[in-house]
């Protein structure tokens, strides 16, 4: 497993570093040699402490996220938190992180966006590449993120569509005509 690290108002140390290595690599029989696992601990004020890992592998995105008032613990906490979603989905998961059930797809060329803008304060763009799945493959993909909507290439329509989290806690699904 590779480790990519990004400090956000902090530097983070070996201690650090050693201390998730230690942790992810009880999750290393899951993968292959070839995974990425991002980590990105930050600082802010009154003695937040945040910890995002994500691991990208295929198709499937692990994702977990935790704050606390000590560094260690927010570490330990969001790994314990991606084991549990790999426990979870295990069954699903298998198939596609050891199988390599999806073939990586060539990315669509994205559409020219529109120039003007409004008084909208858009503060982020974000960019990922769309792959083909079942809408079950989809829910089990937004639990996985803990994202309350998902956008998918439905391979079942071959068209975009939405799936989201109702208040009801049931799943919807925006898809066009």
């Amino acid at each position: 497993m590779k480790f990519v690290y990004i400090g956000k108002g902090m530097e983070v140390s070996d201690s650090l570093k050693a201390r998730v290595e230690k942790k992810l690599s009880k999750l290393e029989r899951y993968f292959q040699d070839d995974v990425e696992a991002q980590i990105r601990l930050s600082q802010e004020r009154g003695n937040r402490n945040i910890v995002e890992i994500t691991i990208s592998v295929g198709s499937v995105i692990l994702r977990a996220e935790e704050v606390s008032n000590d560094m260690y613990m927010s570490i330990d906490r969001s790994v314990d938190k991606l084991n549990r979603q790999i426990r979870r989905h295990r069954t699903k998961l298998e198939k596609r992180l050891r199988a390599g059930a999806f073939e990586p797809i060539a990315e669509e060329p994205a559409e020219p966006e529109e120039e003007e803008v409004a008084s909208y304060n858009l503060v982020r763009v974000k960019k990922f590449p769309v792959k083909p799945m079942r809408v079950d493959d989809a829910i089990a993909q937004m639990e996985l993120l803990g994202h309350t909507f998902f956008l998918f290439l439905n391979e079942e329509t071959d068209s975009m569509c939405v799936l989201y989290l109702r208040s009801d806690g049931s799943y919807g699904l925006l898809q066009p005509e």
